[in-house]
């Protein structure tokens, strides 16, 4: 048994669109899954099935847009300054480092 917890995190929303969409088109149009309309579904229809499938459609959608945005973020951050600069400055500094302030 493969232990998910320790795979990577990247998702990829296309994929996962590419495998329900079948399903969803066959099944027409859905309510939102937990809604009451869905909750009156029986369990054997294809529409309950269909909000289920879409909802795990668009969470693939949100955690492919989060992790895209974080990457972004993260070269931003990595492109902003001298971080190797920044680290020789830190470990040539003594024991004690306070910064000198003009009154």
């Amino acid at each position: 048994m493969t232990d998910y917890r320790t795979e990577s995190r990247q998702v990829d929303f296309y994929m996962v669109h590419l495998f329900v969409a079948p399903m969803l088109h066959e099944a027409g149009s859905w309510p939102l899954a937990g809604s009451y309309a869905w909750q009156q579904l029986d369990a054997t229809d294809p529409r309950k099935l269909a909000a289920v499938l879409d909802g795990g459609r668009r969470d693939a959608l949100r955690n492919d847009t989060i992790s895209a945005a974080l990457t972004q973020a993260a070269q931003g951050i990595s492109a902003s300054s001298d971080w190797s600069g920044l680290s020789r400055s830190i470990r040539r500094r003594s024991g004690v480092y306070i910064p000198r302030e003009v009154a």
